[in-house]
């Protein structure tokens, strides 16, 4: 059994929440808000938990999505590209870098200040050498998470202006961040339910039963509300 500390226990008790039971989005919303008592902005933070076998190649749940209201987070990206025109047009997109195999070496000598990696089709050559660096960081450029592109000015902007990456863990857990404890109650609630249904949207055809099995939201500092949700399952 896990032990909470003493401002865990009296943050529950005085805001009198209950964990056992799911809530509504909206008011599961609202229970974290009331939560985040911490002295900064604390993000929020949506677990889905899904019925997948990750071991099989068809089950391998990964991609992107652009949240009706962002997240909050000014995001910092860089891009691999093979070309001058292309890296201009990276940096006056808002790329915090961009360049070809120097950025790739600058990255393999330990530069990690980015949240996404975007690369042209052509870079993936030299930026596959970086799988061991990017890989378990959840940081490799993917096509499928729409960051390997040749359209890198888009893809800049499209990152920075709220759209996410996610990615299945080998248990089935998807994280993102889908606001902070500033946002109104009702762009949390829908950047909620746009990403359950964009979720349930891609299940994978193979997966039999239930496909999302628990779903929390939480705040930085605070404990996690279980949400219940009747996502719109393909």
């Amino acid at each position: 059994m896990a032990i909470r500390s003493k401002r865990y226990r009296a943050l529950i008790e005085s805001a009198g929440v209950d964990l056992k039971s799911p809530h509504p989005v909206p008011t599961a919303v609202g229970l974290v808000k009331k939560l985040a008592k911490a002295k900064f902005t604390e993000s929020i933070e949506l677990a889905v938990h899904l019925n997948l076998d990750t071991k099989k190649t068809d089950q391998q749940f990964r991609g992107s999505f652009s949240l009706p209201h962002g997240t909050g987070r000014d995001v910092r990206v860089i891009v691999f590209v093979d070309d001058g025109d292309k890296l201009n047009a990276a940096l006056a997109a808002g790329a915090v870098k961009a360049g070809g195999d120097d950025l790739v070496a600058e990255v393999t000598g330990g530069f990690m200040d980015f949240d996404i990696a975007v690369s042209t089709p052509k870079m993936m050559r030299s930026v596959g050498k970086l799988g061991k660096v990017l890989g378990p960081r959840g940081l490799m450029p993917s096509p499928k998470a729409g960051s390997v592109t040749d359209d890198v000015a888009k893809a800049v902007g499209e990152f920075k202006g709220g759209k996410i990456e996610y990615r299945a863990d080998a248990a089935g857990n998807v994280q993102v961040r889908i606001g902070t404890a500033k946002f109104d109650d009702s762009k949390l609630a829908e950047n909620i339910t746009a990403f359950l249904n964009h979720v349930a949207e891609h299940r994978p055809s193979s997966v039999r039963g239930e496909f999302v099995r628990n779903i929390v939201v939480s705040s930085t500092m605070g404990p996690g509300i279980k949400v219940a949700y009747a996502t719109k399952e393909a």
